[in-house]
């Protein structure tokens, strides 16, 4: 081999368009360009202009939005990760954070975080700090003994979005799950942890109601008592 005779591969680059070299060559005179017009000119790019007809792009509807609150997420399948910790790259006696992966070479940035997916295999106990995690995943990790702890990559104490589905998804199974009148129960038991059976409490309202008059009644008599001891007026006349 001899570097004169070394080429690219056929195609690989382009003659360039010769333009006004005679009449044979197909471009010349005008360059291809034809005689007058807006388009002959130089400096002159209409672009989406059909002559004051509505242009394609506008008569097309507009779909969708573009979630400005969007999260980039690293997604992760626990078959990968099973592989890692298999290879060595991943102690699984240690907890596994999004650094720990990125350290592993499981992913190339942190981004927004991790969220694992349960797809795959897992064998080993293993514990997780990850921003996000499917339900699968979840009980594919718990099934073996292991943790997962949501946490967002800024550090607030709120929690992550999957773990808010999750306490609502609960919550409304114990809902369905509860027998009827179990509202009617619960305040029913409050009461009378409180002190005393509802029955006791209304019972009590209703003798307060029923001494009061009984005090009202005597003091009328003290006050005939008290007129009783008092010496009778004298009139002016006498």
């Amino acid at each position: 081999m001899r570097l004169n005779a070394l080429s690219d591969r056929q195609g690989a680059t382009k003659a360039k368009k010769r333009l006004g070299r005679g009449m044979g060559s197909g471009l010349g005179k005008t360059s291809g360009r034809g005689h007058k017009g807006q388009k002959s000119r130089a400096g002159v790019a209409i672009k989406g202009f059909e002559g004051g007809q509505m242009p394609l792009h506008r008569r097309l509807p507009k779909r969708g939005f573009k979630n400005i609150f969007a999260k980039n997420l690293n997604e992760l399948n626990l078959g990968r990760i099973q592989q890692a910790v298999d290879a060595g790259r991943l102690d699984g006696k240690k907890t596994i954070t999004v650094a720990v992966l990125k350290e592993a070479g499981l992913i190339r940035r942190e981004k927004d975080g991790v969220r694992l997916l349960g797809q795959g295999e897992l064998k080993t106990k293993l514990s997780f700090e990850v921003t996000g995690a499917s339900q699968s995943a979840i009980k594919a990790i718990e099934a073996k003994g292991g943790t997962v702890t949501l946490k967002s990559m800024t550090g607030r104490e709120a929690p992550a979005a999957d773990k808010i589905k999750a306490d609502k998804t609960a919550a409304k199974r114990a809902a369905k799950a509860a027998p009827k009148g179990g509202k009617k129960k619960a305040k029913a038991e409050a009461q009378e942890a409180e002190g005393g059976s509802p029955e006791a409490q209304g019972e009590a309202p209703k003798a307060a109601a029923k001494a009061k008059p009984e005090a009202g009644a005597e003091a009328p008599k003290k006050v005939k008592a008290e007129s009783k001891d008092k010496p009778a007026k004298k009139d002016k006349s006498e």
